[in-house]
């Protein structure tokens, strides 16, 4: 069961990219092997059994998931009140230090969206910047809604990685 169990893990890895959401996957179809065994519910092939338990698992939590605006991303003040991005750049009047730091972070930004693969960057700069809903964008592209979504989600991952490589840089100094 233990070989089993760690190509399972790794099935469920290559298709779900949070670690953590891999790992509970993996529990629930485990879990519900357990839960067809104490029913007394025969499974005939095992390893077939779980593969499509995960698959279909696997399946149900993207559909569950709700995208993540990047712009809903609300990053708030000592009093509670939202921050816009332009109040989470260094403020020009801070002095020459300040405007290059800024310069570098804004180009930072520029580069790393335009280093997304093109299909992400689309979808992104079309829903963030352009403000066109998914559905908008289907109807223009003929591209599902499912996997333009897909495509926001991996472009907002790569860049907060991005970014927050950046960031991390530049609060150690």
């Amino acid at each position: 069961m233990a070989t089993e169990r760690s190509r399972l893990l790794s099935f469920i890895r290559r298709r779900v990219p949070n670690e953590f959401d891999a790992e509970d996957l993996l529990q629930e179809v485990l879990f519900e092997l357990v839960q067809a065994h104490r029913l007394l519910q025969p499974v005939d092939y095992v390893t077939g059994w779980l593969f499509r338990v995960a698959r279909n698992r696997i399946t149900d939590m993207f559909r569950k998931k709700k995208p993540e605006a990047f712009a809903d991303l609300l990053v708030e003040n000592e009093e509670g009140e939202a921050l816009n991005f332009e109040d989470l750049l260094p403020s020009p009047e801070e002095g020459p230090e300040a405007v290059y730091l800024r310069g570098l972070l804004l180009d930072e930004l520029e580069t790393a969206v335009t280093d997304l693969p093109e299909e992400q960057r689309a979808v992104f700069v079309a829903h963030e910047v352009e403000g066109l809903s998914f559905k908008e964008l289907s109807a223009a592209t003929g591209v599902n809604v499912n996997t333009l979504l897909s495509r926001k989600r991996y472009a907002v991952l790569q860049l907060r990685e991005r970014l927050q490589r950046i960031h991390d840089e530049f609060s150690t100094k």
